[in-house]
């Protein structure tokens, strides 16, 4: 005579494979928002932004940009974003633009881009090229070389900095003058090959970007600043700013900061449709 086996009780322990698959920890973690300064500033003329989006509850990062080519300060900072856990939304102004776009190229944990009155090489283009695309920038006329150590073949090498009497009109006219005579003497200048540098990435093309343009700008045209965002399929807004709208108008490159963290929080969102906010 056979008799009925008691059905197993179920496991505590057992996964539920009807369950969802938990997330990665570095997916559910908040994202860190690395800011990337340009030429003629340091990392400190990201402070007013900074102070909004510390406010506002983000881990913020804004290392040293070497300014010494595209290369070595796009390869400075994929070091750097290599050791940050979880996501990254990457910011770059002026400069910094073109190192963010090459440096996050390299790095998976890089989930958006913000780019801030900067430049966006396309991979193969030549930055001085990119810049003179279009008139109306006054850096040129107001720059001025030193001469400094060379290479290691002895070749020369020169330093750009914007002269001190130029700064202000040139580089950030709406902020108060006694502002821009601190930020002329803190800058730190640009290796003049910089001009001669070609991207050779464009992680724009693949990440979700938002651009900020600023329509005063006497630095990057505003006519490069929509061109580039355009190609790019970039969210746009668009402010009446000088080159500096990190001063100027810390609120606004704060909250368009904050729109790339949530747009990165969101499920693979591709979505680039832009949107112009004047």
């Amino acid at each position: 005579m056979t008799h009925p086996v008691p059905p197993e009780a179920p496991n505590p322990e057992a996964p539920d494979p009807t369950a969802p698959a938990p997330e990665s920890p570095d997916a559910a973690a908040p994202a860190t928002v690395v800011l990337v300064h340009g030429a003629f500033a340091d990392a400190s003329s990201w402070t007013p932004v900074i102070e909004r989006l510390q406010d506002a509850g983000h881990t913020v990062i804004a290392p040293p940009n070497p300014l010494r080519g595209l290369r070595h300060d796009a390869a400075q900072l994929a070091a750097l974003l290599a050791g940050i856990p979880g996501p990254v939304v990457l910011a770059g102004h002026s400069y910094g633009g073109a190192v963010i776009g090459e440096a996050a190229a390299g790095s998976p944990g890089v989930r958006a881009l913000v780019y801030v009155a900067a430049y966006m090489p396309d991979t193969g283009e030549v930055l001085g090229e990119l810049a003179g695309r279009f008139p109306g920038s006054q850096l040129q006329s107001a720059l001025t070389a030193i001469e400094v150590p060379g290479g290691p073949d002895g070749a020369p090498a020169a330093d750009l900095y914007l002269r001190a009497e130029r700064f202000h009109q040139a580089f950030c006219h709406d902020v108060p003058e006694r502002t821009a005579r601190t930020l002329a003497a803190v800058q730190r200048p640009l290796s003049a090959a910089w001009a001669e540098d070609r991207a050779g990435a464009a992680a724009w093309r693949t990440l979700p970007t938002w651009v900020f343009v600023a329509t005063a700008d006497r630095g990057v045209p505003a006519a490069l600043q929509r061109f580039q965002a355009e190609r790019a399929g970039a969210r746009t807004v668009e402010a009446d700013t000088s080159h500096l709208p990190l001063y100027s108008a810390p609120d606004a490159v704060a909250a368009l900061i904050g729109d790339a963290v949530a747009g990165a929080a969101r499920d693979g969102d591709r979505d680039r449709g832009g949107i112009r906010v004047r």
